[in-house]
């Protein structure tokens, strides 16, 4: 069922350490130090204006901290401030981010006393070797414990995942992916390692002791693990991180693969992979035609229509046209050439 997310952020709220990567006064923007209930029913009464009522579910969304381990009457005061527009119809329910160190069969039961349907483990790798370089202060035993305890108590139950942190390489970042899957949450976020000012990670970058991942290995690592999600049917619904004012402003970032719309380069690499194989492939190229969903579209083109462009240079092609519509499945496309039919679906790149 689709979802519509109101987010209340809580910037470094609960966190007993500070990551080597964090700097979330650039991350989530200038936020309260503490919600009032002021502040949160104008927040929340604004989003649901903007909201139609027909049936779609609509939850709270307490990010950016640690909610589980902040003060337990912070925490009631937040829950009590959302149940009150669940009580009235308006929400469905809540969502907290957390850490996996922080998750207790008590915790869980306190958090669904007032409405918390889902909650996001915070888990950022499954490698113990990098966690520790990242100075996250938990274990990958902490992340399938308490992922474990979430699904077995009924709760809707997310990972986000980082990719290129310190230590991380192809070999790690591939076990983490499939240790995930394994756990099987139902939905997983996943972005780049940036580099932030007044970070621990920027004095390391400035003593050359890290080296951040190029755009083009960011966007290949993170097309595996959307290729090996969506084999696995979990879906992925962030890639990178969500843009702020505070992070674009100069200096803010100093290296690393940021890109205000990475999800799009990385669902733009798929498709061009995918017409890629339809075309090497193909017996004959003089007459080409791709039929893709709608809104598949622009990852077939990409940016600039940079993937059209590509393959025109990479299989001598003149012209290739393009049909949208809505009956096309998503994640899929189909090639018609000379009278002949050919498909290929995204799980087909590494099936």
């Amino acid at each position: 069922m689709t979802c519509k997310i109101i987010p209340i952020f809580i910037p470094h709220q609960g966190c007993s350490n500070r990551c080597v990567f964090c700097n979330q006064y650039r991350t989530v923007g200038g936020q309260p130090e503490e919600i009032t209930e002021t502040f949160f029913e104008q927040t929340v009464s604004a989003h649901l204006r903007t909201l139609k009522h027909n049936g779609i579910r609509r939850q709270i969304a307490f990010y950016g901290g640690n909610f589980t381990g902040m003060d337990e009457a912070y925490q009631t005061k937040l829950l009590r401030m959302a149940n009150a527009f669940i009580q009235k119809g308006l929400l469905h329910s809540v969502r907290i981010s957390t850490r996996p160190d922080c998750i207790n069969s008590a915790q869980i039961d306190f958090l669904r006393s007032f409405h918390v349907a889902t909650v996001e483990i915070g888990a950022q790798s499954l490698s113990d070797d990098v966690l520790l370089l990242a100075g996250r202060g938990h274990s990958s035993a902490d992340v399938i414990r308490a992922t474990q305890q979430l699904r077995a108590k009924g709760m809707e139950t997310g990972l986000h995942l980082m990719v290129g942190l310190p230590g991380d390489n192809l070999m790690q970042f591939s076990s983490t992916i499939e240790k995930a899957i394994g756990l099987k949450p139902d939905m997983v976020r996943i972005h780049p390692t940036i580099v932030f000012q007044d970070t621990a990670l920027a004095q390391e970058y400035f003593r050359g002791a890290y080296k951040p991942l190029s755009m083009l290995d960011a966007i290949d690592y993170c097309k595996y693990a959307v290729l090996e999600f969506e084999k696995a049917h979990i879906p992925v619904i962030r890639l990178g991180l969500q843009t702020t004012p505070e992070m674009e402003a100069p200096g803010a970032i100093l290296a690393g693969p940021y890109h205000p719309a990475f999800g799009s380069l990385v669902q733009e690499a798929i498709f061009l992979d995918m017409a890629s194989k339809l075309l090497t492939s193909a017996q004959s190229r003089k007459e080409i035609a791709f039929h893709v969903s709608i809104k598949d579209e622009p990852n077939l083109r990409g940016h600039g229509n940079i993937n059209i462009k590509k393959l025109k240079e990479n299989f001598a092609l003149n012209k290739i046209d393009i049909y949208a519509n809505n009956d096309q499945e998503r994640g899929s496309l189909m090639l018609v050439m000379d009278g002949r039919t050919s498909r290929i679906n995204k799980c087909d790149l590494i099936c």
